[in-house]
Order: structure tokens, then C-alpha cells, then sequence
């Protein structure tokens, strides 16, 4: 039987990738729900043109899903998904999951009292085969231990199509809660991290007086017993770059690196997924763009067997633990 699932809020683009991918491994949309008139709706009815709309929330959690994908406004996807939870279906949710260490708590909490499953789709890792193939290499020792990763995750703000919560520090929770979250679940995946301790963590906004709310730059040094990390998120991406960021990760072994150049190689091929792989044997660019995304089909599985296949528990509660830490440190600080 096919998975029953609903969307709960379209705020954000990432509800786009997330409706495709469950549908495509064999999901069923039983509509959704979302606050108002999201700019993100015309998107989305225009991908999905017969999905229904629910007219209330409490209609959408009683349709008899399994899952919901969530992707309302950041700061309240936390309340989302306990209701959700509570209604008996497991949840995937867009980054950040939750806001605020308080939300974090209260999810914990819901996960322990239900038995839920509670997932964030980390787009920047299940959404790019060419962290599928980097997945694959490390596993195969291809570059010996990971000692260290670096992640950089610049965004363009495209200014004029943003709703007011996207100023707003309380509704988007943080450069570091937020855009950061992608960067810190890669670090404790590839280094093979259960946890990680914050070295180093600052927010600025450099470029945007006019919207104190923003942060518009940040950083965080990382450190496990496994390994070290440097991630570097911003929202200064060029008009003339061809996509959103020139996202990359640079995976560095005791045997050789990697480096991941996912969504544009500036100067060099064209298309997405980039992995250049550098061992003592080999020295070479690999299109990485065919090796898929086992994410959504694990996560089916998981919810019906049970399992953490896709992603523990407890690595989706660590990464949003220590985004939250850094963000907290950040502003302490700042």
C-alpha cells in the first residue's frame, strides 16, 4: 500500500522537493494546509494542480495520514509537528525543525511520549546525489578517516520576494539555527560524529542595516572526538551566478579529499554535482548527478518497519541542538 501523507504549511520552497520526492517513491498526497496565501502557493498548485486543499488544520490532521511534511513558517513547525505527532502520523519537516531550545524540548518530549518518528530534510544532503556518492566513497574508505569537513552555504537573498517573517529573528530563528543546520548534520554524518562541541560561532549582518532582524552572515568552528569542521553560511550571493549558491563541501581524509561542488561548478562543466576526488591512485571530476536520493525511500521504509534507516533520532535531535547552541553562543557574543 502506497503512504498516505499531507503537506502542513507552504511557506518555504523546500515543501516543492519534499511533495515530489515522496510521491515518487510511491506516496500518496492526501492534500494539504496552509496559513493564508503564502507567495510559495502558486508554486506549489501550479507542481501539484490536483492536490486539495484542506480548509482547516484540524481537518488536514484528521484525514488519515501517515506523515506530515512540514514546512510552515521556521518558528512554527515545532507546534506543527507535535500536533501532528500526537495525531498518530510521523513527521519529515523542512530546517530548521524547531526555533527555540524550549521547542527542541518539547519535541523531545512528544518523540518519547508517542513513539513518533521525527525527521528534518536536510535538503542540502538528501536532495543532492552528490552527497549520495561522497556517502558511498567515505564508506568505502576511499579517502581513509575523515578528520575534518568544510561547508559553506551561501544563499542569494532575492530581496523582493521575501515575506516579512524572513527579517524577523524571532520567526526564522537565526542564520545559524536556520541555513547552519545543513552544514552541521554533514559534519556529524561524515566524520561518523554522535555530538560535537561548538569551538566557535558569530552572526553579523553586514550588507543590510535597514533590516536589523537580519543576520546576513555566520560561523561556527566544530570539534568530536572524531574530527574538526569550519562552516561559513551567508545570504551575498551574486545576481549573475546562474542558482541560488555556489554551495560546497570539502571533505578532508587521512587518504585524500573530497570536494563537492553541488548545485554549479563556476568556470568548469556545466550541470550540478560536481565531486572531485583526490586519493594516491586517482585525481579526477566525477558527475556524481546519477547516484540518487535514498532519503524519502528510507524514510517509507522506517516508518513502516520502524527502523532509522534514513536518519537516527538522535542525530536529527543532536544537529538541531547544536545549531541552536551555536546560535546562543553566537549572540551572546555578538
Amino acid at each position: 500500500m502506497s503512504l498516505p501523507f499531507i503537506a502542513l504549511g507552504l511557506d518555504h520552497r523546500h515543501i516543492y522537493g519534499m511533495t515530489e520526492n515522496m510521491l515518487n517513491v510511491g506516496g500518496h498526497c492526501l492534500g494539504y494546509w496552509t496559513e493564508g496565501t503564502p507567495g510559495t502557493l502558486a508554486g506549489f498548485t501550479r507542481r501539484f494542480p490536483d492536490l486539495h486543499r484542506f480548509a482547516t488544520l484540524e481537518e488536514a490532521l484528521d484525514a488519515g495520514a501517515a506523515l506530515a511534511l512540514i514546512s510552515a513558517i521556521p518558528a512554527d513547525r515545532a507546534t506543527l509537528a507535535v500536533h501532528a505527532m500526537r495525531q498518530g502520523m510521523d513527521v519529515m519537516t523542512d530546517k530548521p525543525g524547531c526555533t527555540t531550545h524550549a521547542q527542541l524540548a518539547e519535541i523531545r518530549a512528544c518523540v518519547a511520549e508517542t513513539g513518533r518518528i521525527w525527521s528534518i530534510n536536510f535538503s542540502e544532503r538528501f536532495e543532492v546525489p552528490a552527497v549520495t556518492r561522497a556517502t558511498e566513497l567515505v564508506q568505502q574508505g576511499a579517502i581513509g578517516r575523515v578528520v575534518h569537513t568544510a561547508g559553506l552555504g551561501p544563499h542569494r537573498l532575492n530581496r523582493t520576494t521575501r515575506p516579512a517573517w524572513f527579517f524577523q529573528r524571532d520567526r526564522y530563528g537565526g542564520i545559524l539555527t536556520d541555513i547552519a543546520s545543513h552544514q552541521i548534520d554533514q559534519f556529524l554524518h561524515f566524520t561518523g560524529s554522535n555530538t560535537a562541541e561548538i569551538t566557535h560561532a558569530m552572526v553579523a549582518n553586514h550588507a543590510n542595516p535597514d533590516d536589523p532582524g537580519l543576520q546576513d552572515f555566520g560561523e561556527i568552528g566544530l570539534r568530536s572526538t572524531r574530527a574538526c569542521g569550519t562552516i561559513r553560511v551567508d545570504w551575498y550571493t551574486p545576481n549573475a551566478l546562474p542558482t541560488w549558491g555556489d554551495g560546497r563541501l570539502t571533505i578532508l581524509g587521512t587518504d585524500g579529499y573530497i570536494e563537492l561542488r553541488k548545485y554549479v561548478d563556476v568556470g568548469g562543466a556545466t550541470g550540478t554535482d560536481h565531486l572531485i576526488l583526490v586519493t594516491g591512485s586517482t585525481c579526477e571530476k566525477i558527475d556524481a548527478s546519477d547516484a540518487g536520493l535514498p532519503y524519502f525511500q528510507r524514510l517509507a521504509n522506517d516508518i513502516a518497519q520502524r527502523t532509522e534507516t534514513a536518519m537516527t533520532q538522535d542525530h536529527c535531535f543532536t544537529v538541531m541542538q547544536l545549531a541552536l547552541d551555536a546560535q546562543a553562543q553566537a549572540e551572546a557574543t555578538a
